[in-house]
């Protein structure tokens, strides 16, 4: 399992203090059980015990080039599997009105196929096209942030990540904003944690069509919550 888990050439100088925090949560050797436990990995679907195991691969994923652009009602669904839901007005808005047509032409300027290690850091800044699609939701339309965020993670899952309460309680808040920082932490010391997350999901044996932003997700929400961390997900 060392051999799994361990980001050869990682130094604490080289890393942001998220980075840091990010090396310690992925080196615990829980990691892998827990990502075995939530994917249901050697379970037959029937005993799997988390529903968000499916949010990515609902109806193919989101982000299947046919509706890589557009949100869809299984998108939508594929939110529940993580325990939330977009307010049924703005549900309707984004599949029948102009929301969905603005959110349409967003999507299409955001990069679908790169991970975020490396894509430059401007796909992730303010201003972005992913920066605007989160901010057209939650300040014009009043979807809560961690909706907002999932709902872009499901549409770009290699390049957005989830980021919901438990995970901002586990790694706080960086600024000037958590994308960017994750992106500094990930593609720092020669992508040497997003290849830790590659190498931790091979051994679980987690999908490769699950990402590897999707990995630390499920590492870091699994492993604070084991350390009795009451935090709403």
């Amino acid at each position: 399992m060392a051999s799994a888990t361990a980001a050869p050439g990682v130094s604490g100088e080289a890393l942001s203090p998220l980075g840091q925090r990010l090396r310690v949560l992925l080196s615990s050797e829980r990691v892998v059980g827990d990502l075995r436990g939530y994917f249901g990995i050697g379970m037959p679907p029937s005993k799997a015990t988390f529903t968000g195991n499916r949010f990515e691969h609902l109806a193919g994923g989101g982000d299947r080039p046919e509706i890589a652009d557009r949100i869809t009602a299984e998108d939508l669904v594929a939110l529940q599997t993580l325990s939330v839901t977009v307010p049924a007005p703005v549900a309707l808005d984004i599949l029948e009105s102009p929301l969905g047509t603005r959110l349409s032409g967003l999507l299409h300027a955001i990069p679908r196929d790169i991970d975020m290690a490396d894509a430059d850091a401007t796909v992730v800044a303010d201003s972005s096209p992913a920066d605007q699609a989160w901010h057209l939701l939650c300040e014009q339309y009043g979807v809560d942030w961690v909706i907002a965020g999932k709902l872009l993670a499901r549409k770009r899952p290699r390049l957005l990540p989830v980021y919901d309460k438990v995970v901002r309680c586990a790694l706080g808040r960086p600024r000037p904003s958590f994308w960017l920082a994750l992106h500094a932490a990930l593609s720092a010391d020669d992508r040497a944690l997003h290849r830790q997350l590659l190498a931790l999901r091979q051994a679980a044996g987690v999908p490769e069509t699950v990402s590897a932003l999707r990995v630390c997700d499920v590492a870091v929400w699994m492993g604070h919550r084991a350390e009795g961390h009451a935090c709403p997900r």
